[in-house]
């Protein structure tokens, strides 16, 4: 018999806990509440959820600390929440390794499809484990444990960072339009915001020093490609 998965759900709002939990307990899942941010932490040690809903404005400690804070230490999947719609926020979000964003109010439903969507592919990638490693030159992207390492040395991507590199240098030279990340990485509309995946390119760049074979290229007026640099 499969173990239920735990949902760890933060924010100080009652009815938003109350929702969430008719909806997720219906598709069998259990359900964990936590209503200030300087609380996660300690019962995400303790209960070891499968995903977090997490609100970026809490009492205590912030969702985008927590959220940092979460990453440090793991790669489980996390939503986070808000109640506003600045776009500031949503690239924040992203930035510190959130794998999903949605704006109050939203519906209880769409919750649990986004959810759904984050544990297929998860599912999908460690039932194809021959394809989660890949090597280029002398750069190494783990899907299955979220790694990037350039010569041995691990970089610090998030998990949307290390699965668009992935993507990308699984097809070399081929240009990928900002619709096409984010359909493949995402998984469904940002209402036309493609600064997301601007910016996530950006950080990628950044990250990565550049002795690195994996070279992400701009195509301009299209999107962007890897490109192998040519003695790996």
């Amino acid at each position: 018999m499969n173990k239920k998965k735990l949902i760890l759900i933060a924010d100080d709002e009652i009815g938003i806990h109350e929702s969430l939990r008719v909806y997720l307990t219906r598709e069998d899942y259990e359900v964990y509440s936590v209503f200030r941010g300087d609380d996660v932490m300690e019962a995400f040690t303790r209960m070891r959820p499968d995903l977090v809903i997490l609100d970026i404005m809490m009492p205590g400690r912030s969702g985008t600390q927590v959220c940092a804070d979460i990453r440090a230490r793991s790669m489980v999947p996390i939503i986070m929440l808000t109640a506003k719609g600045e776009e500031v926020d949503k690239l924040l979000g992203f930035a510190l390794g959130a794998d999903d964003y949605m704006v109050k109010p939203f519906s209880p439903r769409e919750v649990v499809s986004r959810i759904q969507v984050i544990f297929r592919r998860l599912n999908q990638m460690q039932s194809e484990p021959e394809k989660n490693l890949l090597t280029v030159g002398n750069t190494v992207i783990d899907l299955k444990c979220y790694e990037v390492t350039v010569d041995g040395e691990k970089m610090l991507l998030s998990p949307k960072e290390v699965e668009i590199l992935h993507l990308m240098a699984s097809h070399p030279r081929q240009v990928f339009t900002r619709e096409q990340l984010l359909d493949n990485i995402w998984g469904f509309d940002f209402n036309g915001d493609s600064r997301v995946v601007d910016t996530s390119i950006k950080r990628i760049r950044k990250k990565l020093p550049e002795s690195t074979d994996v070279l992400l290229k701009s195509v301009y007026g299209v999107g962007y490609k890897v490109e192998v640099r040519e003695d790996a």
